[in-house]
C-alpha cells in the first residue's frame, strides 16, 4: 500500500539509516524530521526541519503529513539527545531538555498524528537498553524508561487500529558511541556475547519488521537489540 511514514531524528545515525531503509521502497513517502540542517539528504525523503518540542514544530509535521495526500502508515519516534553527568552535577536545564526531546516529543507527536493514521498503522518508538539504568545517564535512562511505559500505554489506547512497539538498542556504532574513550568502549564491547557493536542498519531492519504487516500481531512489545547482552 502507498503511504507516508514519519521518521524523527532522521539527519544522522540510527534515524538516518531508518529513513534511507524505508525510502528504498517506492511505495513509501518518507518524511524525515530533524532540527539539524543535514536533514536534506536524499531526494527520496521529504525533509522537515523543526523543533519537535514546540507547538509550531508539531504543527508543521502535521501539515506536511496532510499535504502528502497519502495514508499515514507509520511513525518512528527516534529523535533523542543526551546531557550526561553525575547526578550531583545535573542541572535543571539538562534534565528538562532530555525529557522534553526524548519522551515529550514522542508523546506529543504520537497523539498529534493518531487521528491521521490509516487502519493498521504502526508506531515504533526508539528506546534504549539504558532504560535499565546507566551510570552518568540519570536523565537519559529516565527518559527511555518513560518511552517504554509510553509504548505500552499507547498500544493499549490505540488498539486495534494502530500497533505501537519499541526497540531498545544496545551499543550501536553511531557518532555517540565513537566518542566513548577507546579503553572504555573496548570493555563495553567485550561484554556483548556477539563480540561487536551493532550497526544503525541492523536497527533499521527491526524497525522495518515492526512497521510492516510482517509484525501484524505484535503490539505493546519492547524488542531489545543488543547482541545478546543480559538485561540485568
Amino acid at each position: 500500500m502507498n503511504g507516508a511514514i514519519v521518521v524523527t531524528g532522521a539527519a544522522r545515525g540510527i534515524g538516518r539509516a531508518i529513513a534511507e531503509r524505508l525510502a528504498a521502497n517506492p511505495l513509501f513517502t518518507v518524511i524525515g524530521v530533524d532540527l539539524a540542517p543535514e536533514l536534506a539528504m536524499s531526494e527520496d525523503i521529504t525533509p522537515v526541519q523543526v523543533d519537535l518540542t514546540t507547538d509550531e514544530g508539531l504543527a508543521e509535521v502535521k501539515r506536511v503529513v496532510e499535504v502528502a495526500n497519502v495514508p499515514l502508515l507509520g511513525l518512528v519516534n527516534n529523535a533523542g539527545i543526551t546531557r550526561d553527568s553525575r547526578l550531583i552535577n545535573m542541572t535543571d536545564e539538562d534534565f528538562s531538555a532530555v525529557l522534553e526531546v526524548n519522551l515529550g516529543a514522542a508523546y506529543r507527536l504520537s497523539t498529534e498524528l493518531a487521528d491521521h493514521f490509516n487502519e493498521g498503522g504502526s508506531i515504533v518508538n526508539i528506546a534504549s537498553r539504558a532504560y535499565l539504568g546507566n551510570f552518568g545517564q540519570y536523565n537519559y535512562s529516565m527518559s527511555k524508561g518513560g518511552v517504554v511505559g509510553l509504548t505500552r500505554a499507547l498500544a493499549l489506547s490505540l488498539a486495534p487500529h494502530i500497533r505501537v512497539n519499541a526497540i531498545a538498542p544496545g551499543l550501536i556504532g553511531t557518532e555517540m558511541a565513537m566518542a566513548i574513550p577507546e579503553d572504555v568502549l573496548g570493555k563495553m564491547v567485550s561484554a556483548i556475547p556477539l563480540g561487536r557493536m551493532g550497526s544503525p542498519e541492523e536497527i533499521a531492519n527491526v524497525v522495518w519488521f515492526l512497521l510492516t504487516p510482517l509484525s501484524s500481531y505484535v503490539t505493546g512489545h519492547v524488542v531489545v537489540v543488543g547482541g545478546g547482552r543480559s538485561l540485568s
